[in-house]
C-alpha cells in the first residue's frame, strides 16, 4: 500500500511540475520567454488611437491587439536579424523596425515592363472624367458680388478682383480652385459651371453662406492619363504592394519563429483575433 501510495504521489509530483504555471494576471502575451503586460497594449492604444480600451468595442480592440503583437514581433524580428539595435528598440518604435526589415529586403525598383503591364491592366482606373478650371469670388452680401461682377464686365482681370473683394478659399491666389469634376461640386452649382464657356463668368449665384461668382478658365475632356504622366504614380503603387506583401510575409515568418501564447482570459475584452489557440488550428 505504502508502495502504491508512494507512486500515486510521485505521479502526481511529476504531473505537477509539468503543467505550465499560471502567467502573471496581468500579462496577456508571451513571445519566446517574455511577457507581455497588458498595460503595454494600453499604451499602445492610447498612443495611436487617443481612446482607453473602455470606450472601444471588442472587434476594434482585437484588431488593434493583433496590430500590437506584429508590431512586437517584427521588432524583434528586426533586432536578431542585427538591423536594430537590442538597446532602444522598443524606445525607438516599431516604425524603425519595419523600415529596416523592408529596406534589407526589398531594394529593387519596378522596371519599366511592370510599369507597362500595370497600365494596360488599370487603364480605367487611371480615366479622369470632364474637369474644368476654376476661379471663384465669395462674397458676403449681394452687393459686393454684383460689383465684383460689373468691375470683371468692365475689363478688370477676375482674379484681380478677387484677390480684393472675394471672402472665400484662395482669395489671394486670385480665386483659383484648381481643377474640378462635376463631383467635387456641390449639384446645384455642377450643370451653370459646366455651361460656362473659358473665360465667361457666371451670374451672381446665392447660397446659404454668401453670394458667388465663377469663372471657368477652361475645359479638360474626360481622358485616360497617358502612361508617361501615370509612370511615377503607378511606380509608387507597385512599390507600396511590394512592400505590403513583404510585411504580410515577414509577420507571418515571425509568429512562427517566435513562440507566441495570447492569453485569452486575461484580456478584459472577447478577443476575436488572430493570435486565438482556435483560428491557429483551424488554419493548420
Amino acid at each position: 500500500m505504502r508502495a502504491a501510495a508512494a507512486g500515486t504521489l510521485g505521479f502526481a509530483l511529476l504531473v505537477a511540475c509539468q503543467r505550465p504555471a499560471a502567467p502573471p494576471p496581468d500579462a496577456v502575451a508571451r513571445i519566446g520567454e517574455s511577457e507581455v503586460r497588458y498595460a503595454e497594449f494600453e499604451r499602445y492604444v492610447q498612443r495611436d488611437v487617443g481612446e482607453t480600451g473602455t470606450v472601444l468595442g471588442s472587434d476594434v480592440l482585437s484588431e488593434l491587439f493583433d496590430q500590437f503583437m506584429d508590431e512586437r514581433l517584427l521588432t524583434r524580428l528586426a533586432v536578431d536579424r542585427g538591423l536594430i539595435p537590442t538597446a532602444g528598440a522598443a524606445a525607438a518604435g516599431p516604425r524603425r523596425a519595419i523600415d529596416a526589415l523592408l529596406a534589407a529586403d526589398l531594394r529593387r525598383e519596378p522596371d519599366a515592363a511592370e510599369v507597362d503591364r500595370y497600365y494596360q491592366a488599370h487603364r480605367q482606373e487611371l480615366a479622369r472624367p470632364e474637369r474644368v478650371r476654376l476661379r471663384q469670388i465669395l462674397t458676403q452680401d449681394r452687393k459686393a458680388a454684383e460689383e465684383a461682377r460689373r468691375e470683371v464686365a468692365a475689363g478688370t482681370p477676375f482674379e484681380e478682383v478677387a484677390r480684393r473683394l472675394s471672402k472665400g478659399p484662395n482669395a489671394g491666389a486670385g480665386g483659383d480652385q484648381g481643377e474640378l469634376a462635376r463631383g467635387d461640386l456641390p449639384p446645384s452649382f455642377a450643370d451653370l459651371i459646366f455651361s460656362l464657356k473659358p473665360g465667361e463668368v457666371s451670374p451672381v449665384v446665392p447660397a446659404e453662406y454668401g453670394f458667388h461668382l465663377f469663372q471657368v478658365v477652361d475645359h479638360q475632356p474626360a481622358e485616360v492619363v497617358p502612361l508617361a504622366a501615370a509612370r511615377p504614380q503607378i511606380a509608387a503603387r507597385l512599390r507600396q504592394q511590394g512592400a505590403d506583401r513583404l510585411l504580410r510575409a515577414l509577420v507571418q515568418d515571425a509568429r512562427r519563429r517566435y513562440n507566441v501564447k495570447v492569453y485569452e482570459r486575461n484580456l478584459p475584452f472577447g478577443y476575436e483575433g488572430s493570435y486565438r489557440e482556435t483560428h491557429a488550428k483551424k488554419t493548420r
